[in-house]
């Protein structure tokens, strides 16, 4: 009889331990910055790491675009002092330690301050101080590697991290046991789009197919150029949308002599320097989209199916992690690519592209209909719970 009161006591106790872990507040800090890249695949993940019951913090750098979007959409923020190696001379590499030291220093305080349980990290120069602040405290990190080979930030984050999260089997592969295949979180909103509204929205005066054209939110000038160069070219068969990035609009269209054709720039072409609460139903109505080759953009427009012509950036401005992320694309069909280089030397061939990109359309959305598609969203969450 004792035993068995000694056995629902214990089971009683058990029972109120298990209930007090999981009525615990589980507090979440979401970590990258810098460039739209290193923060959309966070803002994702924000609704479904909400029902999943956590808190959730923000840290970034300070005054970057991060601090704004958090603010938008009510997210607390922390910033912190970052800094990054540049891959040319410059004198601010000999003062990059101090301000990574200092960085270090300001998460240490937040992490602490905020009884942060468990970081997530999109990489970026801007996580590497939180990451190795969260590491000395010993909180457990989940980093993300957005591109095939992976970035100088997960490199570093990797040792201190217990998984890094990949969009690519390559770069996974590249990490051991402790590389997964998860994918690229989705912004969920990209997926609903409508296309009435944009077409509304844009009010072009033919039916023609579109073309969406972006260098991503600091926009691309060697892109915005290569269209301006052929909007004549492009306007007599398409409908141009163009985000060409804050600061990078051109005040006026090109001055042409033919009536006809400034009639065609001016119904046929549209411009703006950003565009953001629009750009899921601009997604719907568009027909192709031009873009450079970033991890996040290329996996967004692999879920919503949509035929691309990438133009990665060259490997005089980047680590050349652009163009594997292209070539992978374009091997397995999603994608038609084309080069600076190939472009700069052959400046016929950027129409070439656009011909091949409406000649394969069919190809490529069977293609990307046939695509593993991979929950992401929900696979990182799975990560983040079991590692808590």
């Amino acid at each position: 009889m004792i035993i068995r009161w000694i056995i629902i006591i214990v089971k009683y106790v058990k029972d109120i331990t298990d209930k007090e872990k999981m009525s615990k507040y589980k507090r979440i800090a979401l970590v990258g910055g810098g460039t739209a890249g290193h923060i959309t695949p966070n803002v994702a993940l924000i609704p479904e790491l909400k029902n999943r019951g956590y808190e959730i913090i923000y840290i970034g750098s300070k005054g970057g675009m991060e601090e704004r979007i958090m603010s938008k959409i009510g997210i607390p923020f922390f910033g912190v002092t970052s800094d990054k190696l540049r891959r040319y001379f410059d004198i601010k590499n000999f003062t990059m330690p101090f301000n990574v030291l200092k960085g270090i220093k300001e998460a240490r305080e937040i992490l602490k301050k905020q009884k942060v349980d468990i970081i997530f990290s999109k990489g970026g120069f801007v996580a590497v101080p939180i990451v190795i602040a969260g590491s000395r405290l010993h909180i457990p990190i989940i980093s993300h590697e957005a591109d095939i080979t992976p970035g100088l930030a997960n490199k570093i984050a990797a040792p201190v991290s217990k998984v890094i999260c990949c969009n690519f089997e390559e770069a996974a592969k590249s990490f051991g046991k402790k590389g997964v295949h998860t994918g690229s979180p989705i912004r969920q909103e990209l997926l609903n789009g409508d296309k009435k509204k944009a077409l509304d929205f844009l009010n072009f005066k033919s039916e023609k197919p579109i073309i969406f054209v972006t260098g991503g939110s600091l926009g691309s000038t060697y892109i915005n150029e290569l269209i301006r160069k052929n909007l004549n070219k492009l306007l007599y068969k398409y409908n141009i949308v163009h985000q060409c990035g804050v600061g990078k609009g051109s005040q006026n269209l090109p001055v042409q002599t033919d009536e006809s054709l400034r009639d065609i720039l001016k119904d046929g072409y549209r411009e703006f320097e950003i565009i953001s609460d629009e750009l899921p139903d601009i997604f719907a109505a568009s027909d192709f989209v031009i873009s450079r080759a970033g991890a996040n953009i290329i996996f967004e427009l692999l879920a919503l199916k949509k035929p691309s012509l990438l133009i990665p950036l060259s490997k005089k401005a980047s680590r050349g992690d652009q163009i594997l992320n292209a070539n992978s694309f374009e091997k397995k069909n999603y994608a038609v690519v084309l080069t600076e280089e190939d472009e700069d030397n052959r400046p016929w061939l950027f129409l070439e592209k656009i011909e091949e990109l409406e000649n394969k359309k069919s190809t490529m959305i069977d293609a990307m209909n046939r695509a593993y598609e991979n929950d992401a969203i929900n696979k990182i969450c799975d990560i983040i719970d079991k590692n808590i």
